[in-house]
């Protein structure tokens, strides 16, 4: 999304590394490369904004940051009994000047009966990394990315700085697959051991935010960003050597532009899969004190019709006690309410309510990407169509829904550890 701040730095001086492994690539203090040879100047491109265009778009940009990102909830039945997980896949990019391109990876479970949260994190460095398909006139038609550089703590511990098998993630046209597993080395430092191969289809157009698919940040920059509201998800999930079969839904982020920090606080991320066929994602960038200064959001309806949301139709309030993580001591909401009204400071007619499934879903990601960020399952329950009597204020619509989602909470303040 996800996810109004970007690439702050590159990973590290890239052209003195080799293909694989590096440093945190996200977040970290500016560094200075020397000056790259004199290359000659690739063709201008139109200014921004330009059409986003499906499959050439769903491949890697030439732009300082990009990610491709993937969240959702898969099913099984474990001793004939359901049994739920949410699951969370993430490829980032980043692009500075003459040194090389950099990659990171994040991958996580939440088993949501068992109370478990696990992750894992790679990064890379090189060009490697990208098997996407092109064109005849090198154009992408869809991407393809596999990351097989370990994470740099790892590393240090005594780990192979390249997996046997990369985390990979590929698609086109709303077709994806994921593939990707844990290493003996990374599932003993995860605490368990688990891995997806998730085949993935589009049950919907994809929707392009703020309208066209391009979001201004002032003098931050800009970005293109689509999503992919509502994938089928069926394949297995191996967790601790059993391969159990799945199935659920998925969403899928993709964002890219030539922006680098937006927002000095962090920013909250909301998806939102309801049992109706409903989708609503809302983005909330805070500052240095967790005040809004960018919130805007985009509804799917069952059929496919898509509306954005303006900021002034949206409320968003905390609620349920937080969490606060005996690892990093940052504090993390549990529970949200979104209002989202029809009109300009409107009644709420639509009225949601979400609860995350595991209070520990945090992801201290600074070998990586050098954030430390929650990103967890929820569950959803509220009403929609609301009305009211303009005389008296009683409701008189509305109807009970219940669903899904994902949020994402990221801070910029200092840690304590």
């Amino acid at each position: 999304m996800k996810r109004l701040r970007a690439l702050v730095a590159i990973a590290a001086v890239a052209a003195t590394l080799s293909g694989c492994g590096g440093a945190p690539i996200l977040a970290n203090e500016p560094l200075t490369f020397p000056t790259p040879p004199v290359a000659t100047p690739p063709p201008s491109r139109p200014a921004d904004p330009i059409p986003v265009v499906l499959p050439r778009d769903d491949g890697p940009h030439d732009r300082l940051t990009e990610w491709w990102y993937y969240t959702g909830h898969l099913t099984t039945r474990e001793q004939g009994a359901p049994h739920t997980y949410g699951f969370e896949a993430v490829i980032f990019r980043a692009e500075r000047g003459g040194v090389p391109v950099a990659w990171a990876s994040h991958l996580a479970l939440t088993d949501e009966d068992g109370q478990r949260f696990t992750y894992a994190q790679r990064s890379e460095i090189g060009p490697q990394v990208d098997r996407s398909p092109r064109g005849p006139d090198g154009a992408p038609a869809g991407f393809d990315l596999g990351i097989s550089g370990v994470s740099p703590d790892l590393v240090a511990a005594g780990a192979p700085p390249v997996a046997a098998a990369p985390w990979r993630l590929a698609g086109a046209n709303g077709t994806d697959r994921i593939d990707a597993a844990l290493t003996p080395e990374e599932a003993t430092a995860s605490g368990r051991s688990f891995g997806l191969s998730l085949d993935l289809r589009a049950l919907k157009p994809p929707a392009l935010h703020n309208d066209i698919g391009y979001v201004g940040f002032a003098d931050a920059g800009s970005s293109y960003y689509y999503s992919r509201t509502r994938l089928s998800a069926t394949g297995t999930l191996t967790v601790d050597g059993r391969e159990l079969p799945v199935d659920g839904i998925a969403w899928f982020d993709h964002q890219w532009g030539d922006f680098v920090s937006v927002g000095s606080g962090g920013w909250n991320w909301f998806a939102i899969n309801l049992d109706d066929g409903t989708d609503i994602t809302v983005s909330q960038v805070l500052d240095e004190h967790a005040v809004p200064i960018l919130v805007y959001g985009t509804r799917v309806a069952p059929d496919g019709t898509i509306t954005h949301i303006r900021d002034d139709q949206l409320g968003i309030s905390s609620g349920e006690s937080p969490w606060t993580s005996p690892r990093t001591d940052r504090t993390w909401t549990q529970g949200w309410q979104l209002n989202i009204s029809q009109e300009t400071f409107g009644p709420a007619n639509d009225q949601l309510t979400l609860v995350s499934t595991v209070r520990d879903q945090e992801l201290d990601t600074r070998a990586t990407t050098g954030v430390v960020y929650w990103e967890g399952s929820q569950v959803v329950s509220g009403e929609l169509g609301v009305t009211f009597d303009p005389d008296t204020g009683n409701q008189l619509t509305g109807t009970k829904v219940a669903g899904r989602a994902y949020v994402e909470m990221t801070r910029y303040d200092a840690l304590s550890n």
